[in-house]
């Protein structure tokens, strides 16, 4: 049996989480961008090319996204390493907020802030 098997469990389902949170962003990312370019090919094909072109916003935000994706995968394996060294210790560690945990959270809050922002400026638009 492996030693401190519920610990070390608890630890790989944390990082399998942030993967996926990751791997959805970077789809989202991907999702925005390709949708940009289905709606230059739309306004192309029916002749109305004013009204829908292909915008540097929507580029940005689909590769910030993906970019923020990939920065949050690195982030968490390297969270998971150092808890996973840290739960195979046998002195006393105590508990303190690791740098990884800030900037995973504060990656998740300034895509949602900028989403927000992204999102308010389409709408009144």
């Amino acid at each position: 049996m492996i030693k401190r098997f519920t610990d070390h469990s608890a630890n790989e389902r944390t990082y399998l989480a942030w993967v996926r949170t990751s791997i959805a962003i970077m789809a989202f990312g991907f999702l925005i961008e390709k949708f940009e370019i289905f709606m230059t090919y739309v306004g192309r094909s029916i002749g109305d090319e004013e009204h829908f072109q292909s915008a540097l916003s929507a580029e940005l935000v689909g590769l910030s996204l993906f970019l923020v994706g990939i920065i949050m995968i690195i982030a968490s394996t390297m969270r998971f390493f150092m808890y996973n060294k840290a739960i195979d210790s046998d002195e006393s560690i105590p508990y303190v907020v690791k740098n990884t945990n800030i900037l995973l959270s504060v990656l998740v809050i300034l895509m949602a802030l900028f989403l927000f922002f992204y999102m308010g400026d389409q709408v009144l638009n």
